[in-house]
């Protein structure tokens, strides 16, 4: 059985934001680790349209963001949209019944499918899916933007907390009770 798993960079003051601040080059090389070791993954559409970016070839990439590409491209995505009609490579759409949809993914796969993106996170918190929560917290302030919990914060246990390279701290909860 798979577990759900909804990681993302978080500044201080709760609030993610892909264009404010970025992962240093030891970081973004443990997120190529973690794309390559994961299951799958599923976005909100919006995060999907970010991802997308991922799917092309740009001749300035460096290494380590070809590594990442590749493994984002291997790994088979679902994404759950109620305006998108298609999706790329490797991506299938998830029907009206998320519920249902994201069980039937936990039964039929083994290891870690990512969530990506709070709004759908906030979704499969309400319906209890989430097994793990990644908080990559970054000393960056932000004053505003999208949190990193779109609705009501769940009653979580700490799991674990990492010093990551630099200043970034891992901190890994999961639902309590």
């Amino acid at each position: 059985m798979a577990k759900l798993v909804f990681g993302m960079n978080q500044s201080l003051d709760g609030y993610v934001d892909h264009t404010a601040f970025m992962p240093d080059p030891a970081l973004f090389r443990h997120f190529i680790r973690e794309a390559e070791g994961q299951a799958g993954s599923v976005y909100g559409r919006r995060m999907y349209e970010v991802m997308r970016y991922w799917d092309d070839e740009h001749p300035e990439w460096e290494d380590d963001e070809r590594a990442f590409a590749a493994a984002w491209r291997r790994q088979p995505k679902w994404v759950v949209s109620r305006t998108l009609q298609s999706v790329g490579p490797n991506a299938s759409l998830v029907g009206p019944d998320l519920a249902g949809a994201i069980r039937k993914l936990k039964a039929e796969r083994d290891g870690e499918i990512e969530v990506a993106g709070p709004a759908l996170a906030h979704s499969l918190t309400e319906l209890g899916l989430i097994d793990e929560y990644r908080i990559y917290l970054h000393p960056v302030v932000l004053g505003g933007g999208t949190p990193y919990f779109a609705g009501p914060r769940p009653p979580l246990r700490l799991l674990a907390q990492d010093r990551m390279d630099g200043d970034v701290i891992r901190l890994t909860y999961g639902p309590a009770g």
